[in-house]
């Protein structure tokens, strides 16, 4: 079955002359471009594009569909037009996917704000870090933290943020400041755990190296809930390596203190994630628009 975003990704391309481009243009990455590509070509049968190292070109069979897959985009987008005439105020159910720390401490009070804005809309929440099946489970869009491997989603950029080394004033004046990585294994370190996996190998890149350092970490907790390991945190129980972006509050207010702030930790940016473009409605736009701005905001303030 042919995708209507698999399509607007290949024509996107033929204008663009340029894959990454053409990702650039529809806010995907890359990869995900190349897979909806490689999508229609299987669907069709045909190659559609000459691709190598350094170039790209339509195909006869590809310069001969791209007029038909022009039209077919325009009589879907006229279409749609017509149906959508006159409701383009953002309204209706979201379902929504959101990690436990970013939920609990900044969305509820972001989307109570957007909600002002835009009474028509309505939520349904599911606050997990467990990974939603968005292809199984009731849910419209998920706000996920980190590299988004699933080329068949479509993912949103709203924040990028990095891990940084936290703890109270409590905990350091108990056992000591942090002086270098390697101190990290004789401190207590809270753990994360995503889907029955403890993350207790934490990675850093070190000023003036390309390469990362990884060092192993133990503790005597580790929870599959990233807030409650932040709560801990905060209660002066160990060192967590956590989002700057999820930490933020706690940092501002004086209840968290960044550890060997120098150093950088993971990346982990932020994507608000649909199953398909065509789920990607003025609503969702409209909230990506406005979580996009609420980040930048909140981050400044740190």
């Amino acid at each position: 079955m042919l995708r209507l975003d698999d399509l607007e990704v290949f024509v996107r391309t033929a204008d663009a002359g340029s894959l990454s481009a053409a990702a650039r243009l529809l806010d995907i990455s890359p990869a995900m471009a190349s897979a909806a590509l490689k999508r229609l070509e299987q669907a069709l049968q045909l190659r559609l594009l000459a691709r190598t190292t350094r170039s790209l070109r339509l195909t006869e069979e590809g310069e001969h569909y791209l007029r038909h897959a022009r039209e077919a985009l325009r009589l879907l987008k006229e279409g749609h037009g017509t149906l959508t005439q006159g409701k383009e105020q953002p309204g209706g159910l979201l379902k929504i996917s959101v990690t436990s720390d970013f939920g609990r401490n900044q969305l509820l009070e972001w989307l109570d704000q957007f909600q002002v804005q835009y009474p028509a809309v309505a939520y349904q929440l599911s606050v997990s870090d467990r990974l939603a099946d968005m292809y199984r489970q009731p849910v419209d869009i998920a706000i996920r933290t980190g590299p988004q491997e699933d080329s068949g989603l479509v993912a949103m950029p709203l924040a990028h943020s990095r891990r940084v080394l936290v703890a109270s004033s409590a905990y350091i004046a108990r056992h000591g400041r942090l002086g270098s990585l390697d101190e990290l294994r004789r401190h207590n370190c809270l753990r994360f755990a995503v889907n029955d996996v403890i993350h207790e190998r934490w990675s850093f890149r070190l000023p003036g190296r390309a390469d990362t350092v990884t060092i192993p970490v133990s503790g005597n907790r580790s929870a599959d809930d990233a807030d409650v390991v932040r709560r801990w945190a905060v209660a002066g129980q160990g060192i967590a390596y956590k989002s700057r972006l999820d930490v933020t509050a706690d940092i501002r207010a004086g209840r968290l203190q960044v550890l060997l702030p120098e150093i950088e930790g993971e990346e982990v940016p932020l994507f608000l994630v649909c199953m398909h473009r065509s789920q990607v409605t003025s609503t969702v736009i409209c909230l990506r628009d406005f979580l996009r701005a609420q980040c930048e905001r909140f981050s400044a303030s740190a």
